[in-house]
């Protein structure tokens, strides 16, 4: 744990793509941290994802979670690949289990417009989306992830959960990051995004969402349907503060918010909990260009951006929360200066992506 203003970081850089982005993302955060000064980080790597599953048959071990739970944070690449999978068909993906093994119950996904980059979207007002989707990470449909069951070859079912415990904790979590939003300039307003005009379990999520938006008047509060939602992304994306969502929900809205700005090369996010957090890139493991030095390392370095602001929050190091945005600056910079990754219609590759965000810390 932490001692002395030392943050202690499992780091687990995955598959593919995943293991190309850590590299990058580890010395831009060494380097914030010496400009900054006043806090260390430490990063202790462990071996977890497909490949550790092929060649050990466990994607996570004991020890790996172990290692995980002692952590101060926890770094994550991008882990899966098409050709290794469970017996049963389904992706090799530890990072759902850390989700459920951690309660990792909110998942973070900032969405902001980067400069210098093409949009989807025409609107001048485009270049002013800047909001966070919140996706609720350990129930709703995932609840059943391997619970699934096939009856007698002629239906399936899978069971979605909504819980008034982790509800509550997420709606808490909404209305808190709104409220500090807010401080920096943005309208403090948390939109609940379900479909409780149809089902139960989303009418129930909404009764405690209102429930909830009782107790913090002070911030403005929302609801909409999740099919309405996915049209005002496309419409007016730059009046979102806060959204927050169903597990499944937001699986799928984030990736289209991601398109809004570049794409998942762009995205970062963070699975958080009350008492642990994983941060990691939107994109996967990417196997089509993978060791061909063109991944995009931004959405991994972001991500690094928001752990140490996160570190910073949780045990009082203003030091730690000015470096995250330093690297956010810095980011902003390398892309103003004309850094263009492949995604893009660039040609600049992990390593040039990497030194332009260097130099601008």
């Amino acid at each position: 744990m932490t001692s002395n203003n030392v943050f202690n970081i499992c780091v687990l850089p995955g598959d593919g793509i995943g293991v190309e982005v850590m590299a990058p993302t580890i010395a831009v955060l060494q380097r914030a941290a010496a400009r900054v000064g006043g806090f260390d980080l430490r990063f202790e790597e462990q071996r977890a994802g497909a490949f550790a599953y092929r060649d050990t048959g466990t994607a996570l071990s004991d020890a790996t979670l172990d290692a995980a739970r002692r952590a101060d944070a926890i770094l994550l690449g991008a882990m899966g690949w098409p050709d290794i999978r469970y017996p049963d068909g389904t992706e090799i993906a530890p990072q759902l289990d850390l989700r459920f093994a951690l309660e990792l119950y909110a998942g973070v996904r900032p969405i902001r417009a980067l400069p210098n980059l093409p949009t989807v979207l025409a609107d001048p007002r485009a270049v002013g989306i800047d909001f966070v989707l919140i996706r609720e990470s350990t129930e709703g449909l995932f609840a059943s992830r391997g619970k699934g069951v096939v009856i007698d070859d002629r239906e399936a079912r899978d069971t979605l959960v909504i819980t008034r415990k982790v509800s509550e904790r997420l709606f808490d979590f909404s209305f808190d990051l709104a409220r500090s939003r807010r401080q920096q300039g943005r309208p403090g307003l948390v939109t609940c995004v379900d479909k409780a005009n149809v089902f139960t379990s989303f009418a129930f999520f909404r009764k405690i969402f209102d429930e909830c938006a009782a107790r913090n008047p002070d911030i403005a509060a929302e609801r909409a349907y999740v099919d309405a939602t996915a049209l005002y992304m496309l419409k007016r994306p730059w009046t979102f503060d806060v959204l927050v969502t169903e597990n499944m929900f937001g699986d799928i809205l984030s990736d289209l918010a991601a398109g809004l700005c570049g794409g998942m090369g762009f995205a970062p996010s963070a699975d958080v909990g009350d008492d642990h957090a994983v941060f990691q890139p939107c994109h996967g493991t990417a196997p089509d260009i993978a060791g061909q030095g063109k991944a995009n390392p931004i959405a991994a370095i972001l991500s690094g951006a928001m752990m140490v602001e996160w570190l910073g929050r949780r045990h009082n190091s203003e030091e730690a929360v000015r470096a995250g945005g330093l690297i956010r600056d810095a980011v902003d910079a390398a892309l103003t200066r004309g850094i263009r990754p492949f995604e893009v219609a660039g040609t600049d590759g992990t390593g040039a992506i990497a030194r332009a965000v260097l130099e601008n810390i």
